[in-house]
């Protein structure tokens, strides 16, 4: 997804009186293989006028998860938390493949000449318009998002040593993620639970951003 999905929760993290930045990774599956280092890359390239000492709380939402260990080791600046929001979770001993076994299956046949539809374009529109409640917005995404090659969901993600050397929680909307906010809970980090679709943060942005204030600073 594009950075549009969280503009309106970094709004209301600034009208509150936090600093909020939200790097795009719409370019993340351009290119060739890996992956990867470009996730990485946009979020240095992002941060290069937040002072280097500035503490930062580092948010992923979805398969961003999974790259949120290897941007961790990638930064200068000191990281104080992470948010795992309705996310994936990186292996606790890496690397951590991009795409299960089963999903591999499902995405499979929706590639032409190695590349997929938008995200959106995988499901049912039962399954994708209760995402949205705004037409406008739901364009606005859906326009934004890349098609990103298959190869890019083949690939494994390192998980370097001691990314985790902060407190770490995990936010979840819902289903399909319940089981790991669970794993979340095995490995100690706080869980908090706003009930919505995966996209929630655009509908209900203002009580995105306080979760994300209180899993940072408790």
């Amino acid at each position: 997804m594009g950075p549009s999905t969280w503009h309106p929760v970094a709004e209301h993290l600034v009208a509150a009186g936090h600093q909020a930045r939200v790097p795009s990774l719409l370019h993340v599956g351009a290119g060739p293989a890996p992956f990867w280092p470009r996730a990485v890359d946009a979020v240095r390239d992002d941060l290069r006028e937040v002072p280097a000492g500035s503490p930062l709380v580092l948010v992923a939402h979805s398969n961003a998860g999974l790259f949120l260990p290897a941007i961790r080791s990638g930064l200068d600046h000191p990281v104080t938390a992470s948010v795992f929001v309705d996310a994936a979770l990186p292996a606790r001993i890496g690397p951590t493949p991009v795409a299960p076994p089963e999903l591999l299956e499902f995405l499979g046949p929706k590639a032409v000449n190695g590349r997929l539809p938008r995200w959106t374009d995988w499901w049912d529109e039962a399954d994708v318009a209760p995402m949205f409640v705004d037409p406008q917005v739901r364009q606005t995404v859906v326009e934004e998002q890349p098609a990103l090659p298959l190869s890019y969901y083949e690939q494994h993600i390192p998980v370097p040593d001691g990314w985790d050397d902060h407190p770490c929680s995990y936010l979840l909307f819902g289903p399909p993620y319940e089981g790991l906010a669970d794993e979340a809970r095995q490995r100690g980090w706080r869980v908090a639970h706003l009930p919505g679709a995966h996209l929630h943060q655009i509908v209900d942005p203002t009580g995105t951003a306080r979760h994300l204030v209180e899993l940072s600073t408790h």
